[in-house]
């Protein structure tokens, strides 16, 4: 798991975006931990959320991922 949110983080910080979609962010682990399996991300990102490190945005329609630090959560896209 810890692995799993470190590629997580990784990819939170060298995206050029502020805020990410949840299968750009799979992808991106995926690549760094093979063996990652979309459950297992997503309960990643979960706590990740928890511990203050990633926000979550939801428009209704859409779910965005993003680093606490890049960015605000009244902040355009």
């Amino acid at each position: 798991m810890d692995e799993i949110k470190k590629a997580i983080i990784e990819f939170a910080g060298a995206s050029k975006k502020t805020r990410f979609y949840f299968k750009d962010m799979e992808k991106a682990v995926q690549e760094k931990v093979p063996g990652a399996k979309a459950r297992e991300i997503k309960k990643a990102a979960s706590e990740l959320i928890n511990e203050g490190t990633l926000i979550y945005f939801s428009t209704g329609s859409t779910t965005m991922y993003g680093l606490k630090d890049r960015c605000a959560s009244d902040e355009p896209q």
